[in-house]
C-alpha cells in the first residue's frame, strides 16, 4: 500500500501542472489582438477610442499597474497631449523597470529561473519588458517634461536612460549563459538554434546586422545633447551627441550636433543669435507586431521518437516609405531616420533567439517525455491527450509595445520666431507652428492618415535688438541710418553654414523686439 502513492504522484503532478498550464493559457488574451483592435478604435474613433479600448480591458489593480499596458496607455495619452497623465503612466511603468534593474543587479538568478517558460510556454513569464522598450520609457519621460518645461527632471530621465543601458548590457551578458546551462543540464543541446523553416533573414539583414544591441537608440542620446546644450551644458552634451553619432554614423544631422556645439554654445554667438534653434522629431508608422510560427520537433524517448509543437515569434521587416524633407518659412529641412524600431525589436529578436530556442529546446524534451508517459500509461488515447496538451500550451509570445512608432526623424536649423506653416515631404500641417527663444523642440507624429503636433518646447530668450535712434532729418545722416541698419540686418541673418541644410535662401529675421 505504501507504494501506491509513490507510483501515481508523478502522473498526478502532471496532471495538475499540465492543468493549471491549460487554464493559464486558455484565459490569456493575445496582446497582438489586443494591439490591433486598439489600433483599429484608433484609426475610426481617433486616440480616444483607442484608450478607452485598451482602458477596457484592465480590470483588476494588477492589470492597471501592468508593465504593458502602462506603457501603451502612455503613449496614447501622450499622443493625445494629455502630458501630466502620460508622465503618470510612464511612471507606474518606470516602476516595474525600476523593479527589473534592481533585481537584475543583486539577483540576476531570479530573473533567470524561467521555469514557467521552461517547462510550459513563454507567455507564462511575467513580461519584462523588451531592453529597447525600457531605454524608450525614460526617453518618453523627458520628451514629456520637456513640453510642458520641466527641464530639470527631464535631465534626470536623461540620466536614468544612460545607467539603465548599462544595467541591460550586464544582464544579457550572464542570461545568455543561464540559459545555456539550464538546457544542457535537461538534456538539450546548443543544436536546436538553427530551425527548419524560420525565417533567419529577417533576423540577419544588414540594417538588424549594422545594431550595436538591441537597446541603444541614436534619438535618447541626441536628445541628452540637445537638451544639455539647452541648459548650457556642453561638456555633458558632448558625449550625448558623440553616442548618438557612434549608433547611428554617417547620419549629417547628428555629425552637425557635435561639431557645431562650440560655436552654438560661445558667448559671441548667443550675443548675434536672431533666430530660434530648433529641433524637429518627426515618428512615423508603427511598432512592428510578434507574429507566432508554429514548428515540430522529434524528441527522443525511452520508447522511440515523438513530436512535440514549438513556436518562436517572427517580426516581418517593414514596407513604410521613407520621409525625406521638412519645410518651414521658405527654408527646407533634410530629415534623417535616426530609429527604426522594427529594425530594433528584429535586433532584440536576434540576440534573445539562443536562450528562447533553448528554452523550446527544453520544453520539447519535457513534454516529450510526457506524451510518451501519458501513452504508454493511457494508450493511444493518452498520447493523443498528450499531443494536444503540448500544442495548446505552446504559444509564442507576441507581447510588445505597439503604440511606439516604427520610425523616428530627426531634423534640425535656424528659423524666426513666429508662426510658421509647416510641411512633411510636402504634406502641410493643418495648423501652423509657433516657435519662439534660443532653442525649441518640435514633436510631430504622422498617425495613420493625419499628423499629430505636440507642444513646442521652448527654452531661452534671444537678444533683443535696440531701436536705432532717430538723427535729425538731413541726407547725410539718412544715409548714414541706412547703412547701419543694412549692417545690423546681415549680422540677424548670420547663423552657423553647416546648421541648415535648405534649398532656398535663409529666411529673412523676426522683426527687432523693443
Amino acid at each position: 500500500m505504501t507504494t501506491q502513492p509513490s507510483r501515481f504522484r508523478p502522473r498526478l503532478l502532471w496532471v495538475l501542472t499540465l492543468s493549471a498550464a491549460l487554464t493559464g493559457c486558455a484565459t490569456m488574451q493575445s496582446h497582438d489582438k489586443l494591439a490591433t483592435d486598439m489600433q483599429t478604435a484608433g484609426r475610426t474613433g481617433g486616440i480616444p477610442a483607442a484608450l478607452a479600448q485598451l482602458e477596457s480591458t484592465a480590470k483588476s489593480e494588477d492589470e492597471k499597474t501592468a508593465l504593458l499596458y502602462n506603457m501603451e496607455r502612455g503613449e496614447l495619452l501622450r499622443m493625445d497631449r494629455r502630458y501630466p497623465d502620460s508622465t503618470n503612466a510612464f511612471l507606474l511603468a518606470d516602476n516595474k523597470v525600476k523593479e527589473w534593474e534592481e533585481t537584475a543587479k543583486t539577483n540576476p538568478s531570479k530573473l533567470m529561473g524561467t521555469v514557467g517558460a521552461a517547462l510550459i510556454s513563454e507567455r507564462l513569464k511575467v513580461y519584462e519588458g523588451q531592453d529597447y522598450e525600457k531605454v524608450w520609457v525614460t526617453t518618453r519621460l523627458a520628451l514629456n517634461r520637456m513640453a510642458v518645461g520641466d527641464f530639470e527632471n527631464a535631465r534626470v530621465d536623461i540620466k536614468r536612460t544612460h545607467e539603465r543601458e548599462a544595467i541591460i548590457a550586464e544582464f544579457r551578458a550572464k542570461e545568455t549563459l543561464a540559459a545555456e546551462e539550464e538546457a544542457k543540464a535537461k538534456g538539450a543541446t546548443s543544436g536546436g538554434k538553427e530551425i527548419n523553416g524560420y525565417p533567419v533573414e529577417t533576423l540577419n539583414d544588414p540594417e538588424v546586422l549594422s545594431l550595436k544591441n538591441g537597446y541603444s537608440n541614436a534619438l535618447s542620446h541626441y536628445l541628452a545633447g540637445f537638451l544639455y546644450e539647452m541648459l548650457n551644458e556642453p561638456g555633458l552634451a558632448a558625449p550625448g551627441y558623440r553616442k548618438a553619432i557612434e549608433l547611428k554614423p554617417e547620419t549629417g544631422v547628428l555629425e552637425e550636433g557635435l561639431r557645431g556645439l562650440d560655436t552654438r554654445t560661445g558667448f559671441t554667438w548667443k550675443r548675434r543669435q536672431r533666430m530660434t534653434d530648433v529641433l524637429f522629431i518627426v515618428e512615423a508608422g508603427d511598432a512592428p507586431a510578434r507574429k507566432p510560427k508554429a514548428f515540430t520537433l522529434p524528441v527522443p524517448t525511452g520508447r522511440g521518437l515523438v513530436t512535440a509543437s514549438i513556436s518562436y515569434p517572427v517580426i516581418e521587416p517593414s514596407k513604410d516609405a521613407l520621409l525625406t524633407t521638412i519645410s518651414a518659412a521658405g527654408t527646407n529641412l533634410k530629415l534623417e531616420k535616426v530609429v527604426d524600431v522594427n529594425v530594433m525589436a528584429r535586433r532584440a529578436l536576434k540576440d534573445e533567439m539562443p536562450g528562447m530556442v533553448l528554452r523550446g529546446v527544453t520544453r520539447a524534451v519535457a513534454k516529450g517525455v510526457l506524451q510518451n508517459e501519458l501513452q504508454k500509461r493511457g494508450g493511444l488515447v493518452g498520447g493523443l491527450i498528450g499531443a494536444a496538451a503540448s500544442v495548446a500550451t505552446e504559444q509564442a509570445d507576441d507581447r510588445m509595445w505597439r503604440m511606439l512608432p516604427g520610425r523616428v526623424y530627426v531634423a534640425r536649423g535656424y528659423l524666426p520666431p513666429g508662426e510658421h506653416v509647416v510641411s512633411v515631404n510636402g504634406r502641410q500641417l493643418p495648423q501652423p507652428i509657433k516657435i519662439d527663444g534660443q532653442y525649441a523642440l518640435v514633436p510631430l507624429r504622422m498617425y495613420d492618415n493625419s499628423v499629430l503636433t505636440g507642444d513646442v518646447a521652448m527654452l531661452g530668450q534671444l537678444p533683443t535688438v535696440a531701436a536705432a535712434p532717430q538723427p535729425a532729418a538731413e541726407p547725410a545722416a539718412t544715409t548714414r541710418t541706412t547703412t547701419t541698419t543694412t549692417t545690423t540686418n546681415a549680422r540677424a541673418r548670420q547663423v552657423p553654414k553647416s546648421s541648415v541644410k535648405s534649398t532656398s535662401a535663409a529666411p529673412a529675421p523676426a522683426a527687432a523686439k523693443n
